[in-house]
């Protein structure tokens, strides 16, 4: 057979296969900051979408969402809604909000939380920011300001969460808290964190 006939013989690679090769390429070599955020989702969905142009996902996923941080913290089933974005490649993008709020968990967990107001916000940020239920969040702190737990006391509606002052008490003296700072998302106001609602929920005591 002839080389011409060989060449006839061989299909052509699909068109974004070089893509993904350069836009790994340009991860390893200049880091997340050289990509827009289109491009990072479109890395993620490369390991659940082998074979097909996620070029059009990563963007629709954008549209839908507003930015990379939503996206990954949508609910898995309203990551599904999306046209082309099925139960395989919403779980990849659950993996990296999952990996993402441990991470941050550790990071604040080894040094004093106020010692870094900014890395406190980051963390709240990513651990309830985007949910689209409210949630009542404690961070329960050592006499260092060190941070000892961080637990959900109450899960409510998308405007409304239950507290219950005795049980926040209950909680602080089971693991010897110094210091509480408490966190309630609004999902009716998007990346909004309330910090200061210990007076209005009677949440008084000096510990």
């Amino acid at each position: 057979m002839s080389d011409a006939g060989g060449q006839d013989g061989l299909s052509e690679a699909p068109h974004y296969l070089g893509h993904r090769d350069r836009l790994r390429q340009r991860f390893i070599g200049a880091g997340a900051d050289a990509l827009a955020d289109y491009e990072l989702l479109e890395l993620i969905l490369f390991r659940a979408m082998a074979r097909r142009d996620v070029k059009p996902l990563a963007k629709a996923l954008l549209k839908r969402f507003g930015s990379f941080a939503e996206v990954i913290g949508a609910p898995l089933e309203r990551l599904t809604e999306v046209k082309g974005i099925g139960e395989a490649a919403a779980i990849e993008i659950k993996i990296v909000e999952a990996t993402a709020r441990q991470f941050a968990k550790g990071a604040i967990a080894d040094r004093p939380v106020l010692g870094s107001w900014n890395a406190l916000i980051d963390y709240c940020r990513m651990a309830m920011a985007f949910s689209g239920t409210e949630s009542f969040r404690i961070l329960f702190l050592d006499k260092r300001n060190g941070l000892i737990a961080d637990e959900v006391q109450q899960t409510g509606t998308v405007d409304h969460t239950p507290v219950y002052p005795r049980e926040v008490i209950k909680r602080a003296l089971e693991l010897a808290a110094t210091a509480l700072i408490l966190v309630h998302n609004q999902p009716t106001r998007p990346i909004r964190i309330t910090f200061d609602h210990a007076y209005s929920h009677g949440i008084t005591y000096i510990l």
